[in-house]
C-alpha cells in the first residue's frame, strides 16, 4: 500500500486575501476613493494592498485614467479567478463557523435599470425573510455592460432582453414582454390600447443611441415597414426617458413594466405596438465560471417566482412566447 502523500500546493499570492478583496473592490468601482468608502478603510491602505499586489504578480494590475483607474490586460485576466477565490474562502469561512446549512453570502445582479426597478424591492423583501444570509449587489447598466459584467464573471445573475424568439441556449427565458408607444397624459396617439407600428412614423422620439438592442431592432422593423423613426432626443437613462416624455411630449418605445406605476397614476400613456408586434424576451444567465452557489440558485428562484407573480398581474407574459 502506497503511503498517502500530502497536496503539493504552494500559493504565496494567497497569503494574505484582504489585499486581494481591495482588489476586486477596485475594478467593481473603478476607483480607490470608492473602494476606500465601500470597504470602510482609506485610500493609503488600498493604494499600498495595490502596491504590494503589483510587486507580487510582477505586472501592472491596473492602468490609471482621469476618471479612476481600469483594469490592464493582467487584471482582466486574473479578475474572474480572484473572484472566484474569494467567493471561495467566504464559502469557507461559513462552513468553519456552521452557517452553511442555510443560503448565505453576497449575489451580485447585472441588470438593465428598466428590468430592476419592478423586481428589486420585492426581491430584498423575499430574501430578507426567507434567507437572510443572502446580500444583494445590484449592478445598472446598458446591455453590452451588462453582458461585458457577465463575461469578466463581475456578476452572478444577469438579466437582458434578447430580441428573437428564443434566448441563448445558456439562458432561461423569464417573460415575453410587449412593447408600447409612451406619449404623455391627454396625448391622442396613445390613448388607445393598440396602435400600428406604420403610427410611429416620424413621431419626435427620445430614444436610446445605438448600438443598443431597443434600437437595433426598432431600426430594422422600421426599415422593414419602409417607415422613418425620428429622435429628436438620444438618451441612454430611463427615468430621463420617462420624464422628458411626460414634460416635452414626446414618445418613446418601452414595455410595459418600465412605466407601470407612471401609467397606473394617469402620469404617462402606453399604446402596444401591433402590425407588426414588437416584443422582447426577459432572459436570466448565470455566470459560467464555476458552478452556481447556493446563494445565487435561491436568488435565482426567487426572481423567477417574482416574473410569474407579474406576469399574473398582466406586466408580461411567462417564458418565450407563451
Amino acid at each position: 500500500m502506497q503511503p498517502s502523500k500530502a497536496t503539493q500546493i504552494q500559493l504565496d499570492l494567497t497569503s494574505d486575501l484582504q489585499k486581494w478583496r481591495a482588489f476586486l473592490a477596485i475594478a467593481e468601482l473603478g476607483s480607490l476613493t470608492r473602494a476606500a468608502l465601500f470597504l470602510d478603510s482609506n485610500q493609503s491602505l488600498l493604494s499600498r494592498h495595490l502596491n504590494a499586489l503589483e510587486r507580487e504578480c510582477k505586472a501592472r494590475l491596473f492602468n490609471r485614467t482621469g476618471r479612476g483607474v481600469a483594469l490592464s490586460d493582467v487584471g482582466q485576466r486574473i479578475f474572474p479567478l480572484v473572484k472566484a477565490l474569494l467567493s471561495d474562502a467566504e464559502q469557507l469561512e461559513l462552513e468553519i463557523h456552521g452557517e452553511a446549512r442555510e443560503p448565505a453570502g453576497r449575489v451580485t445582479i447585472g441588470s438593465l435599470p428598466s428590468i430592476t426597478n419592478p423586481m428589486v424591492g420585492r426581491l430584498f423583501k423575499q430574501l430578507r425573510e426567507r434567507h437572510p444570509g443572502i446580500q444583494l449587489k445590484i449592478l445598472e447598466g446598458s446591455s453590452g455592460q451588462v453582458e461585458e459584467w457577465l463575461a469578466d464573471a463581475r456578476v452572478d445573475v444577469a438579466i437582458l432582453y434578447r430580441y428573437g424568439s428564443l434566448p441563448p441556449e445558456h439562458e432561461q427565458a423569464l417573460a415575453t414582454v410587449d412593447s408600447y408607444l409612451i406619449g404623455a397624459a391627454g396625448d391622442r396617439l396613445t390613448a388607445g390600447d393598440e396602435i400600428p407600428f406604420s403610427a410611429l412614423h416620424e413621431l419626435p422620439f427620445i430614444l436610446p443611441s445605438a448600438p443598443n438592442g431597443l434600437r437595433t431592432a426598432l431600426d430594422a422593423i422600421a426599415r422593414q415597414e419602409r417607415i422613418t423613426l425620428a429622435p429628436v432626443i438620444e438618451a441612454d437613462s430611463l427615468p430621463l426617458m420617462r420624464s422628458t416624455v411626460a414634460e416635452a411630449r414626446l414618445y418613446t418605445v418601452l414595455p410595459i413594466h418600465a412605466v407601470w406605476t407612471e401609467v397606473q397614476e394617469g402620469r404617462l400613456q402606453a399604446s402596444k405596438i401591433v402590425s407588426p408586434e414588437f416584443q422582447r424576451i426577459v432572459s436570466m444567465a448565470l455566470a459560467r465560471t464555476k458552478g452556481p452557489t447556493r446563494a445565487v440558485s435561491a436568488v435565482a428562484t426567487e426572481i423567477v417566482g417574482i416574473v410569474e407573480d407579474s406576469a399574473r398581474r398582466g406586466m408580461w407574459r411567462s417564458g418565450a412566447g407563451v
